[in-house]
């Protein structure tokens, strides 16, 4: 099982483009995304976070189930849901404006323990900047490091819940000695600063960088370099797209059976051509329709 640790949201999305376009509600939040497309491309996956009580809560709960998400370790609550107002860009890019003040996901409280069956655990986004959830999901991500379980991390940047810029990059390189697999857009490795091979050295096995349409790009322990194209498709948004490659590569890391630093190491340059290849085919489909929309897997052929 592959249990993703994160918040759940709601997207406000404009139906058309305009400043008071009118806003449609997708279920969201980077985390849910990536546990949604881990439960429709076909792996045994867990959510783990806090979800409010609210219309919205028991919406995200439905899609989570609808995908063959395990939800039991969801904890609920009477506050708010978290809001995200999206903008769309003339290339289909997407920025978001956040309502999170007192919001179910901040509230979140470290579990007592991980399912046994747990192989990998997926971190990443709002929930690793809100305190005092923040904190609660860090100390997880130790705890299952600590355990020998597999950890990957996309901190999916969102500058604007991020008050002190500096301190988040502090936060960020303390993280890594307990990370396994690193996944970063181009953007975010530009903000953070430093290189693959400085965060390879601080911990993680490997680096995957996400170059938009310009594909994928993996980054190795021993120094392998292994990249591929986009896949070519008519943008709607790219709502999702870095959720569905996280999802993809545990997917397909999982298909593998390499889930370990160790078999990381041994995947080799034909192991990592095809999953960079099935990642960028995956996000290719959620880029063709509006909102976080993963592909089922059988969208796709085989990872």
């Amino acid at each position: 099982m592959i249990v993703v640790a994160g918040e759940a949201l709601i997207d406000l999305v404009p139906r058309e483009s305009g400043a008071l376009a009118g806003l449609l509600p997708r279920l969201g939040g980077g985390p849910y995304n990536t546990a949604v497309a881990l439960g429709r491309l076909g792996s045994p996956a867990s959510f783990c976070s806090r979800v409010s009580r609210d219309a919205f809560g028991d919406a995200l709960l439905d899609g989570l189930v609808e995908a063959g998400v395990d939800v039991s370790s969801v904890q609920r609550g009477s506050e708010p849901t978290t809001l995200a107002v999206a903008t769309i860009g003339a290339d289909g890019s997407a920025a978001y404006s956040f309502y999170v003040e007192g919001t179910a996901d901040r509230l979140f409280t470290t579990p007592d323990r991980l399912p046994d069956e747990v192989r990998a655990v997926s971190f990443g986004t709002c929930s690793l900047v809100l305190e005092p959830g923040a904190s609660a999901y860090e100390e997880l991500m130790r705890t299952a490091a600590a355990r020998g379980v597999f950890t990957a991390l996309d901190p999916n940047i969102r500058t604007g819940l991020i008050p002190d810029p500096d301190a988040y990059r502090a936060r960020f390189k303390s993280w890594l000695p307990s990370v396994t697999l690193l996944k970063l857009s181009e953007e975010d490795a530009r903000w953070l600063g430093g290189t693959p091979g400085e965060w390879l050295a601080a911990g993680p096995s490997a680096v995957v960088i996400t170059r938009g349409g310009d594909g994928l790009t993996a980054f190795t322990r021993d120094g392998s370099v292994h990249s591929v194209p986009g896949e070519p498709v008519d943008v709607v948004d790219t709502i999702g797209a870095g959720d569905t490659v996280n999802a993809a590569l545990l997917h397909g890391l999982a298909a593998r059976d390499a889930l370990s630093p160790v078999a990381l190491a041994e995947l080799g340059p034909a192991g990592w051509t095809g999953l960079l290849r099935f990642a960028a085919r995956a996000a290719a489909v959620t880029c063709s329709r509006a909102g976080a929309e993963p592909p089922y897997a059988r969208e796709l052929d085989g990872p």
